[in-house]
């Protein structure tokens, strides 16, 4: 079920300044079955020069898509340290 309601209470469960890294992280989401809605946080250059991108979720949601994205860190965090044990001689 997608997220349809535009004044739905959301929650922010992800930010970054990188839209393809938001991409990913929804599509982790919602293949775990969680409802997301991605933001662009873009401005013009000339009145802010800020922008990057959220991800929310719905509030009952929000816990487990916290921690699918967790796991999912930790996991490239540990898929890291084997490849650079790997690259060490011996």
């Amino acid at each position: 079920m997608a997220i349809t309601e535009p004044n739905a209470a959301l929650v922010t469960v992800f930010d970054t300044e990188q839209e393809s890294e938001a991409m990913v992280v929804k599509g982790l989401l919602e293949s775990a079955g969680i409802d997301t809605i991605q933001i662009s946080l873009d401005n013009p250059q000339d009145v802010i020069p800020v922008g990057g991108v959220i991800l929310q979720v719905r509030p009952e949601q929000a816990e487990e898509a916290i921690r699918v994205i967790n796991e999912n860190r930790n996991s490239a965090a540990d898929d890291s340290e084997l490849t650079e044990e790997q690259a060490q001689p011996e």
